[in-house]
């Protein structure tokens, strides 16, 4: 068995008045991470783990945010494309572990539901994917409630 790690980060600014979404979940919020898909930051980091995982670049080669295809897309697309790739190379995936580091809103409630859509988007058990959420302290961006920051580790293997 041939065993890899992949490491994984996104960020994003965060926008009075703009939805958003972590993990495949709306969240209540009054800001909202910006960007071309749905600029869920959980799910590009696992992504960009997964691809770096099998040497398949990054995200951002495969999605441009030049592409009107991506425009607004659901991440949860995403992560079923990239995991799409690392099947074809005969590649599956062990486990997940993640971090979010935003001030607000609390992600702690709404973990549970995360866990549930990425474990269906690549086809693993719940209890494979690890989601952890921090705060800044309130220091620098993240602390200033100006963006929001995810990373990621996974295992793949063939």
């Amino acid at each position: 068995m041939k065993i890899k790690v992949g490491f994984g980060f996104d960020v994003h600014q965060l926008v009075d008045g703009h939805p958003f979404f972590m993990g495949g979940v709306h969240l209540e919020a009054q800001k909202g991470a910006f960007g071309h898909s749905d600029a869920d930051v959980l799910l590009h980091a696992i992504c960009d783990a997964l691809l770096g995982a099998a040497n398949l670049r990054d995200i951002g080669f495969h999605f441009s945010n030049k592409d009107e295809r991506w425009k607004g897309i659901s991440s949860l697309v995403l992560l079923k494309e990239c995991v799409k790739m690392l099947t074809e190379k005969g590649w599956t995936v062990g486990n997940i572990d993640a971090m979010i580091c935003l001030e607000a809103p609390k992600i702690n409630p709404h973990i549970p539901a995360m866990q549930k859509n990425i474990a269906e988007a690549i086809g693993i058990e719940v209890e494979d994917v690890s989601i952890k959420a921090t705060t800044n302290e309130t220091m620098g961006f993240i602390g200033r409630q100006e963006g929001v920051v995810a990373y990621a580790v996974v295992l793949i293997n063939k």
